[in-house]
């Protein structure tokens, strides 16, 4: 009974979702193209918004996010080394050695590299 009541409940409120969203577009004219174009100061932009990323940033992301995980998961880990002893050096050990992996890679496409 209980999920028969959460799967009505769900129905009418997708349905009033989706009912909000159809009935104020059925009265209005469709936007002519000067109206949807993106606005840059009056003009059209002259490349796509992903050109603007260069891949080299890529590698310096990844390795980022390394270095961030390492740091996230070593702050409780020392909570837990108190308790757990040797077996949270172990886990540390092969989290580190996962995480090296990444950063490996990253020197090996010269992330440390400045130029």
């Amino acid at each position: 009974m209980e999920l028969l009541a959460l799967l009505l409940i769900l129905l009418v409120s997708l349905g009033g979702g989706l009912l909000l969203q159809w009935w104020p577009s059925r009265h209005q004219a469709m936007p002519t193209y000067p109206q949807r174009a993106p606005f840059l100061g009056g003009g059209l932009p002259d490349t796509h918004a992903w050109s603007r990323y260069h891949v080299r940033y890529y590698p310096m992301t990844l390795l980022l996010i390394a270095f961030e995980m390492e740091m996230m998961f070593m702050y409780p880990w020392a909570v837990v080394y108190v308790q757990k002893g040797m077996m949270a050096v172990m886990e540390m050990g092969m989290f580190l050695g996962i995480l090296s992996v990444g950063i490996l890679y990253g020197w090996r496409e010269g992330v440390f590299k400045w130029q």
